[in-house]
């Protein structure tokens, strides 16, 4: 579905450079310091602290943390104690993180978590517990969403977003290539399924994605060969974190290096300053740019960059989100009484539109995911680094 929320169009430059049966508890009521009587609301974030993600974990606990700082410690009035738990590379490692923030901590909500697997892994136990659970990256369809939000994406837009732009400026077949796993197979699929829509071509034999080991894989040179002997004209891919580094760095060696290369994630975040000048010219979709100019993005990227010398990401902006939609709901649920996880996630369900650094977003009713608009962002020099420049628009998606 597609729906027009404004959004500015000038652009601005940022100051500054397991098993589940672990015996799942419900857990109903608040943190012992919070509820009615109490001033104190308990938050855990489950991020990549460790392993191929780090590099994206640590912004999402960054971004939340940002927030937090410049709102003197608060969510909705109340004291915020934010609980921080290692998800690791995925759901071994998920699973028992969230456990322990749910069972033994007792949050009253849990946020964060990079992988897709890692969502389909922590959701049994959002969902006995019956806590809001509001996830800051990229999330694959969920059936019952009662108690499931996420300020980021669903894991097949950026690829849909993407897919018409490049039928348009590719003349001929486009190569797709990600890692096997659940977001690999989600960012992949929104790529392929909207491209084949609008008639564009596969140069993979057999029209049917490649799919590289993960984390396993780190020489990627061997698939570079296998492109270069399609009639690939362009390359379609998604990778993040350290992957991303390795990817981009053997791409520019690589004898396909003369072929656009068009991405998700690939050059966001601090692997961009770890692949330099092989990264220039890569062209990225994604629901924010750190040069929009809009006044929430002229505060957080200002707040950002005060504080790190990198330009804020789309992974610290959606869990700064995170935590501005908790501000936003918990308030509301202490005006109409009790806060408790089941008031707070009902607070989320009313909130209307986010006043956010990527525009102006809601929540969408079917998916809980936001209705946003997805830019075009290519890596050129700004000034004396390389940075992710917004070119242009491309789609809002939201159901």
């Amino acid at each position: 579905m597609f729906f027009d929320i404004p959004r500015p169009r000038r652009r601005f430059r940022p100051v500054g450079a397991a098993a589940l049966a672990l015996g799942l508890a419900a857990v109903t009521g608040c943190s012992s310091d919070s509820g009615a009587g109490g001033d104190t609301v308990k938050i855990g974030l489950v991020a990549s602290l460790s392993g191929t993600y780090e590099p994206v974990g640590t912004e999402l606990r960054a971004g939340f943390e940002l927030y937090l700082d410049t709102h003197d410690n608060k969510l909705g009035g109340r004291k915020a104690e934010l609980v921080v738990a290692d998800e690791g590379d995925g759901p071994p490692t998920a699973l028992p993180a969230a456990t322990k923030l749910v069972k033994k901590d007792k949050v009253d909500v849990l946020t964060g978590l990079v992988s897709g697997g890692s969502v389909n892994a922590v959701l049994p136990l959002v969902e006995q517990a019956k806590i809001p659970f509001l996830g800051s990256n990229a999330r694959p369809p969920v059936k019952d969403i009662e108690y499931v939000w996420t300020t980021s994406f669903l894991s097949d837009e950026p690829g849909k977003a993407i897919a018409p732009y490049v039928k348009e400026k590719v003349d001929g077949p486009v190569y797709a290539i990600g890692p096997d796993y659940q977001g690999g197979y989600d960012e992949l699929r929104g790529f392929t399924e909207e491209f084949k829509r609008v008639k564009g071509k596969l140069a993979n034999p057999g029209g049917k994605t490649t799919w590289t080991p993960f984390p396993k894989t780190t020489n990627f040179m061997p698939y570079f060969a296998e492109i270069a002997k399609t009639d690939a004209k362009a390359v379609y891919c998604f990778y993040a974190g350290k992957a991303a580094i390795d990817f981009a760095k053997q791409y520019a060696q690589s004898d396909i290096a003369d072929l656009p290369l068009y991405t998700a994630f690939v050059t966001e975040g601090s692997v961009l300053q770890a692949q330099g000048d092989a990264a220039k010219g890569i062209y990225s979709v994604l629901n924010y740019a750190a040069d929009l100019d809009n006044e929430a993005n002229r505060t957080f990227a200002a707040d950002w960059t005060a504080e790190h010398d990198t330009q804020p990401t789309t992974y610290a902006m959606a869990s700064y989100d995170a935590a501005a939609v908790l501000d936003k709901a918990i308030a509301d649920a202490a005006k109409k009484g009790d806060v408790t996880p089941q008031t707070i996630n009902k607070a989320i369900e009313g909130l209307g539109q986010i006043d956010s650094p990527r525009g102006a977003w809601e929540f969408s009713d079917k998916a809980h995911a936001p209705v946003q608009t997805w830019y075009l962002r290519q890596v050129r020099p700004d000034g004396s680094q390389l940075a992710n420049v917004m070119v242009q628009d491309l789609a809002t998606l939201g159901s």
